[in-house]
């Protein structure tokens, strides 16, 4: 009897694997909630590198006319008004991680499948790096210089107007001390009162027609927001949701704390710790919430990665008993920012530690 059988190497093997591995990290990943092509998302991805050559993808912003404009038969000739146009720009590069086996006697000894093994392994350390470049780029921590864990390129401080703690007192977050806790949800309010009133606005993300912003917040930061039980604060988030104030069957509410003054809350522990604003060293006592808007962050991809987007490469080593795995993916993830100012992001920082 005949049977087909695809081996270690083979091309279907390699193409099946990558697609597996693409298909679950992006279902796993944090992130890929807040994912899209639309500049609505926070997210945004961008595409234009998966079809051509090149590493960085450069895009623009047109700032609203601020004219007066003519009345009547006034002469507009010479009253023209010049546009005012700022760039961003996103760098891609290549990230690999790879796992191999002792060998087919260490393989004979267990139940499980060393390719599986491989795949989940890779699935989930994807996962968490793809996540951990987000968080890490919104929330500007700079006190993290490995950019293996910033999406491959610097994180940027936030700028003035995009950053502020639960004090309106304190300016920086080695201010912060054990009285400046997240136990106020007021401060949400301030970041939304500044959203709306900058200039350019920060555009609130669209869903079933309702607008949103959506903030994330470490659970040190949700511990001191959940322990005031006082009329308005953390027992009235979810009540939106709760009463079908709105739909939250899109996955941008999916693990919501709840909604509160058009914020979605969610909660993650890779929100950065605080940084010295002098030094950039990390203050491990504070953590950095952040609410953002549409056009958050960019994400792009490489061509090589073709629809699968990871690279998915089986090789023998040593007489082929040992099987090596590796899966790579050419991207980059960064904070949106344009004429050095944040974009659509507010950072909220707070003192915040283990209770």
């Amino acid at each position: 009897m005949a049977a087909t059988s695809y081996g270690t190497n083979d091309p279907l093997t390699v193409k099946l694997w990558s697609k597996k591995l693409a298909v679950e990290v992006l279902k796993q990943t944090w992130a890929s909630r807040f994912m899209g092509m639309e500049s609505s998302n926070i997210i945004q991805v961008k595409d234009e590198l998966s079809k051509s050559a090149g590493d960085k993808i450069t895009y623009g912003l047109r700032m609203q006319l601020s004219g007066q404009g003519v009345i009547g038969d006034g002469a507009l000739v010479g009253n023209e008004e010049a546009l005012t146009t700022y760039s961003d720009s996103i760098v891609i590069n290549q990230l690999r991680n790879a796992v191999r086996s002792a060998g087919r006697m260490s393989q004979q000894r267990i139940p499980f499948s060393i390719r599986q093994e491989s795949l989940d392994g890779l699935r989930d350390w994807w996962t968490d790096r793809l996540d951990y470049s987000f968080m890490n780029q919104i929330c500007g921590n700079v006190a993290q210089t490995n950019l293996q864990y910033t999406g491959l390129q610097a994180p940027i401080a936030p700028d003035a107007n995009h950053y502020m703690t639960v004090s309106s007192a304190i300016t920086t977050d080695e201010g912060l001390g054990s009285t400046n806790i997240f136990s106020n949800i007021q401060v949400i309010d301030r970041a939304v009162e500044r959203a709306k009133t900058l200039t350019p606005a920060i555009r609130p993300v669209r869903v079933d027609g309702k607008e949103f912003y959506v903030a994330f917040l470490h659970p040190y930061q949700v511990t001191d927001l959940r322990q005031n039980s006082a009329t308005g604060q953390f027992l009235d988030l979810n009540k939106a949701i709760a009463t079908g104030g709105v739909t939250n069957d899109n996955p941008i509410f999916d693990g919501s704390l709840g909604v509160y003054n058009g914020v979605i809350f969610h909660e993650d522990y890779r929100v950065s710790t605080g940084c010295n604003s002098t030094t950039s060293a990390a203050i491990s006592t504070v953590r950095r919430a952040v609410m953002c808007g549409g056009q958050a962050s960019m994400l792009a991809f490489g061509r090589d990665n073709s629809a699968e987007k990871f690279t998915w490469v089986e090789e023998l080593f040593d007489y082929e008993n040992e099987l090596g795995v590796s899966a790579g993916l050419i991207f980059g993830l960064k904070k949106t920012v344009f004429n050095s100012q944040d974009f659509a992001t507010i950072v909220m920082s707070s003192y915040a530690v283990s209770h």
